[in-house]
């Protein structure tokens, strides 16, 4: 399968990267710049492209199966997202199938009457609502999309590195909960849960999410 990783060497893009790669897949990494590319694979296709222009995106898109954006703008320019989501779907050949990391702002909390990861107000650290409030402006771009088949991958709590255990739990629109009363997983499984996503669809113009 030929799929293009958008944000192809940030912390979630390159576990992306070699869990398709592992896989045996095609694999082009969209990147920002051009010193970026040495940091790709070597079996990786490296390619620099300006993500904010569809017609860039559209070059990138051409022949592959599926696209994944793991596009995080750097801190203090979150509120980029959005329009960073909205050229890759307009990018995007209409059918095509669009994956994205997404957050975890939309999801309910346990036992907390209605309230979101971005609506508790004491859930958050302050560092991460300005994130949060993309993120969610993220999913309620995708979800007025209909020309392509979306995915939206939310993480739960904690994403973080560690290791690959092939193991994950699938939620909806809940935040997941391990028995120790923990929300999290690592960046490798989420990567795992993304690849199997990509390879058997499931979650079609749907949001879903994942954790221990």
């Amino acid at each position: 399968m030929n799929i293009v990783i958008y944000g192809a060497v940030g912390d979630v893009g390159k576990r992306l990267v070699s869990e398709a790669l592992a896989r045996g897949h095609n694999v082009t990494g969209v990147v920002r710049a051009e010193a970026q590319l040495d940091k790709l694979p070597a079996k990786v296709r490296g390619v620099v492209a300006d993500v904010s222009d569809p017609q860039q995106v559209a070059r990138t898109a051409k022949e592959q199966h599926v696209l994944i954006s793991a596009i995080r703008p750097p801190e203090g320019q979150e509120e980029h997202l959005v329009a960073l989501t909205r050229a890759i779907l307009d990018g995007a050949e209409a059918g095509q199938r669009v994956l994205f990391v997404g957050g975890a702002a939309r999801l309910l909390i346990p036992a907390r009457s209605g309230e979101t990861v971005l609506t508790a107000p004491d859930f958050l650290p302050a560092s991460a609502v300005a994130i949060a409030h993309a993120c969610q402006a993220q999913y309620e771009l995708c979800r007025t999309e209909s020309r392509v088949a979306w995915t939206y991958l939310s993480p739960p709590a904690m994403l973080t590195p560690g290791q690959r255990t092939g193991g994950y739990r699938l939620g909806t629109d809940t935040l997941l909960v391990d028995e120790n009363g923990m929300s999290r997983i690592s960046m490798e499984d989420y990567a795992v849960a993304m690849l199997d996503e990509a390879e058997n669809a499931k979650h079609e113009r749907r949001a879903f999410t994942v954790g221990y």
